[in-house]
């Protein structure tokens, strides 16, 4: 069985114009059958999970296992309309500056403490330090206070329409809640422990890192009364051990599905998914409907991507097919160009400023580096060689470099160690980096605010650090706009700036496939792979 839903299609909803077409979740309306007894699910995750922290990093793995032991405020339901999920429901004040927030009652952490107001200030303090939607509702907040156990506020220094759609964020950074003693710890430093709020326990003693990670089920988790609903509703943990089990080699990978000794493969290589459908008991599907941006990402604290000629240079020697070709293959799984830094077929795309990306131009690559002043220094990328489109996209940018006269090194290393050296700010040569390749979820590129890549503040943007005021000042007016004629508007003007100092080169909009055997019901159709509510016979 395969299936595939590929392309956004854009309709009002959110207050920041995030809103698309509902998905309807496979499985979402049926009531799920109770954990069996010794029931356990077997994945394999698409990278190791070395990183427990996802306030820390924003790497995918650690979203994933964050949504398995944390919950959030609110959440993102398939309309992409945020519900209260840990709250129970809040009050905003006639000037709207001041949200009254108060929490379901009866929610307790994983070592038995009740959830409380304090431990929800203590983590969305944290979180809004760290993540760029945060930081940007953080710059127009006043306070954030506790009022009673169960109550607290957010005090607002002006209006500010992003409110809610910060608190539901579905992906990274989630503001996950944690207890205060753990959120109190500095954001740029790991959490010591994991001590969730959410459906399954983090089984530490059986944490193998590079091997194996261990849920249980959380018995005294009180799940919603409504349906699931990607991050929303109810979170029916329906067996008692989520199994992730490591294997970074793609065919060995394929071949513990077809035997039967996995259960679901996250992001199987395209290039053997023939193989896997050839086995009927196997299903296919993009359970992803609104599509992954590819990305290049460059390192704005030393040469050569410090200038901007160089970046310009990389990207004029690109070409988004031949990434899209060597980490998908099929174009059944990607779209033949996407020269939107806000994703095609979101309600802010434009092609505005793509022609630098539209055509590949060695010879005008060439004239840009040497415009530049680079002079002939190693430039190394990061190379994360079990995850395929990590390192499809490192390969691909690697020869286009060398073919305009870049003297480039990759780095072989693996996912977890990548997202742990992506962080290190020394230069290249001592330890550092200047290009690593990743991949970001449309959910996160949909707009300025959500998209943390465009962000441009300095020390205090994501991994690369880029400095450029004028970006900043058009982030912030789309946030401050409530007419979405406006923030159209400023998105086009964002984006010809972004395509003049490019911050990251966006490789090509694609769909990637899930698979699971006959043995699994109710996966849910979602942005971000959700492990609760599956069945496992």
């Amino acid at each position: 069985m395969t299936g595939i839903v590929k392309g956004l299609r854009p309709l009002s909803g959110l207050a920041a114009g995030l809103a698309l077409a509902p998905v309807v979740a496979a499985g979402l309306m049926s009531e799920p059958a109770q954990a069996q007894d010794g029931s356990v699910l077997r994945i394999v995750p698409h990278a190791d999970l070395r990183n427990i922290d996802p306030i820390w990093t924003t790497a995918y793995i650690t979203r994933n296992h964050g949504y398995l032991v944390w919950d959030t405020l609110f959440a993102l339901d398939e309309n992409l309309e945020v519900q209260p999920q840990m709250a129970e429901g809040y009050e905003v004040s006639d000037d709207g500056l001041t949200y009254t927030i108060t929490l379901r009652s009866g929610l307790t952490f994983h070592d038995g403490s009740p959830v409380t107001a304090a431990d929800a200030v203590a983590s969305l303090r944290r979180w809004g330090a760290r993540d760029g939607m945060g930081q940007k509702l953080m710059s127009v907040t006043d306070s954030i206070e506790a009022v009673d156990d169960l109550s607290f506020t957010i005090t607002l220094s002006e209006p500010y329409g992003l409110v809610l759609d910060s608190l539901g964020k579905i992906s990274s950074n989630v503001p996950f809640i944690m207890p205060a003693r753990l959120a109190e710890t500095s954001p740029s430093e790991q959490i010591p422990e994991v001590i969730g709020s959410g459906p399954f326990r983090f089984v530490e003693a059986e944490w193998q890192p590079g091997n194996l990670v261990v849920y249980e089920r959380f018995e005294d988790y009180v799940p919603r009364d409504e349906p699931a609903s990607y991050a929303a509703g109810g979170k029916l943990a329906n067996v008692d051990r989520v199994e992730w089990r490591y294997i970074p080699d793609a065919a060995t990978a394929t071949q513990a599905l077809l035997a039967g000794e996995v259960d679901l493969y996250e992001q199987p290589a395209v290039d053997l998914i023939p193989m896997i459908q050839a086995d009927p008991s196997i299903t296919v599907q993009t359970v992803d409907p609104l599509g992954t941006q590819g990305v290049i990402r460059f390192n704005f604290l030393h040469p050569p991507f410090d200038n901007k000629y160089a970046r310009q240079a990389a990207m004029h020697a690109v070409s988004q097919a031949d990434y899209m070709y060597s980490i998908m293959g099929n174009p059944e799984y990607f779209e033949e160009f996407c020269g939107a830094y806000f994703m095609c077929g979101g309600p802010f795309e434009t092609d505005v400023g793509s022609e630098i990306l539209r055509g590949q131009d060695l010879d005008r690559a060439r004239e840009l580096l040497e415009q530049s002043g680079y002079d002939g220094r190693e430039v190394v990328i990061l190379d994360p060689t079990d995850v395929p489109v990590a390192h499809g996209q490192a390969l691909v940018t690697a020869q286009a470099l060398r073919e305009i006269g870049m003297n480039v090194r990759l780095a072989a290393l693996d996912w977890a160690t990548m997202t742990s050296r992506r962080a290190v700010r020394d230069a290249p040569e001592d330890g550092g980096w200047n290009i690593f390749p990743t991949w970001w979820l449309a959910v996160d590129q949909l707009n300025p605010i959500t998209n943390i890549s465009v962000a441009a503040s300095g020390d205090t943007a994501w991994f690369g650090w880029p400095d450029n005021p004028r970006i900043e000042e058009l982030r912030d007016a789309f946030a401050r706009e409530t007419d979405q004629d406006a923030q159209r508007a400023i998105v086009v003007e964002l984006q010809e700036e972004l395509y003049d100092f490019v911050p990251y080169i966006p490789t090509g909009q694609y769909y990637q496939p899930t698979a699971w055997r006959s043995n699994v019901s109710n996966v849910l159709v979602a942005p971000v792979p959700f492990f609760w509510n599956i069945t496992v016979d």
